[in-house]
C-alpha cells in the first residue's frame, strides 16, 4: 500500500440539506490543519446500505452498483487489493475516536423507475426518496438516472446528509444517513466520470477505460466511495474533516483525483490495467468485478492511502 499528500486538493462545499457535497471545479491550497474530529458521533452498529434507483437503470447497471456495495463486506477476497481492503482503512477513524466499529451490507433495492417526482428535482426531492429506505441504521443512497435533472449537478456530482425517521421507531425518532449520487453520463461527465471521460479542465488526456464498460456507472461508482467513506466517518457534521464545517474535506474527498501512487492534477495516478480489456481499476469486488476507489485519508500517517 502506498501513501503520500497530492500536490493539490479539490474543494467540497456544503449545499442545502447535506454535510457535504462532492464539488469538482475548484481547486486550492489545502489548509494547514489536519483531518480533525471533532467528538460527535461516527456510524456504528450493523448498518445496511439500501440502494433507490431512480429513473431508468437496466439489470446490468443496478449490479454494478450492488455488486460494488455487497464488496465492502466481502470476506478477504482471492483477488487483492479489493474493495473490502480498501473500506477497512475507514477502521483507522474508529480507532483513533476510540469508538464502536460499524459493518457494512447490502439492504434493499428500491425501484421508481415512473420518475414519480418528475424529471427535474430539487434537494429536498432527494430528502423526500431517501426516506423510502429503512429509517434506522442505514444508509439510503438515491441514484438518479442519466436524464434526471437534479438541483446542483454540474457542481457537485453527489451528496451526503442526515435525516430523522419520520415516524418514531420503538417510541424514539432515530437518525438515518443518506446519500445521493447522480448518472453523469450525459450531464457533466467530464467532472464527475473523469478519469473514464476527457476532464473538463486541465490536460486533455485520452480517457480511461471504464472497467464495467459503462462511464456513467464507474463514474458513479467513484463518487458513492467517496461519499460512503465521508457518510461513515462523519454521518452528522461532528465526525472528521478537515477545514470549515460549511465546506469540509472528508476522508476520501480530501484524496480527491488521487487513486494510485504517482497522481497529480489531471493524472490519477498508477492503475491496474486489465489485459483483455484495456480498462484501468485499481480494486477487485465481488463476481468478478474490477473498481476503481478514491484514496482514502490515512488519519494515522496523514496521507493519502492508495491500494496500488
Amino acid at each position: 500500500m502506498a501513501s503520500f499528500i497530492p500536490k493539490l486538493l479539490l474543494l467540497i462545499s456544503l449545499f442545502p440539506l447535506s454535510l457535504a457535497t462532492r464539488r469538482l471545479t475548484e481547486l486550492f491550497i489545502p489548509p494547514t490543519t489536519l483531518m480533525q474530529y471533532h467528538d460527535g458521533p461516527l456510524l456504528v452498529g450493523h448498518i445496511k446500505i439500501n440502494l433507490i434507483f431512480y429513473g431508468k437503470f437496466t439489470p446490468s447497471q443496478r449490479a454494478i452498483v450492488s455488486d460494488f456495495v455487497a464488496s465492502l463486506s466481502s470476506p478477504p477476497a482471492q483477488n487483492e487489493p479489493s474493495v473490502a481492503t480498501w473500506w477497512k482503512t475507514t477502521d483507522k477513524y474508529y480507532e483513533k475516536a476510540k469508538s464502536k466499529k460499524s459493518t457494512l451490507s447490502l439492504g434493499s433495492q428500491i425501484l421508481d423507475e415512473d420518475y414519480s417526482l418528475g424529471k427535474s428535482l430539487k434537494q429536498k426531492h432527494i430528502k423526500q426518496l431517501a426516506s423510502k429506505g429503512d429509517q434506522m441504521y442505514a444508509i439510503n443512497v438515491v441514484l438518479t438516472a442519466a436524464d434526471v435533472l437534479v438541483e446542483g449537478f454540474c457542481m457537485t456530482c453527489g451528496t451526503h446528509g442526515s435525516s430523522k425517521s419520520s415516524a418514531p421507531i420503538n417510541g424514539k425518532h432515530h437518525k438515518y444517513a443518506y446519500i445521493w449520487v447522480g448518472n453523469s453520463e450525459t450531464q457533466c461527465p467530464g467532472q464527475c466520470a473523469w478519469p473514464f471521460h476527457q476532464p473538463i479542465y486541465g490536460p486533455q488526456n485520452p480517457p480511461l477505460v471504464a472497467p464495467n464498460q459503462d462511464v456513467g456507472m464507474d463514474g458513479m461508482v467513484i463518487n458513492l466511495a467517496s461519499l460512503l467513506a465521508g457518510t461513515a466517518t462523519n454521518p452528522f457534521g461532528k465526525g472528521y474533516y478537515q477545514g470549515e464545517a460549511g465546506a469540509p474535506m472528508e476522508a476520501a474527498s480530501a484524496c480527491s483525483g488521487v487513486y494510485g501512487t504517482g497522481a497529480y492534477p489531471g493524472f490519477p495516478g498508477n492503475l491496474l490495467v486489465d489485459a483483455s480489456t484495456g480498462a484501468s481499476y485499481n480494486c477487485h469486488g465481488s463476481n468478478g468485478r474490477k473498481y476503481l476507489v478514491p484514496a482514502i485519508f490515512d488519519p494515522t500517517t496523514s496521507l493519502c492511502s492508495t491500494l496500488v
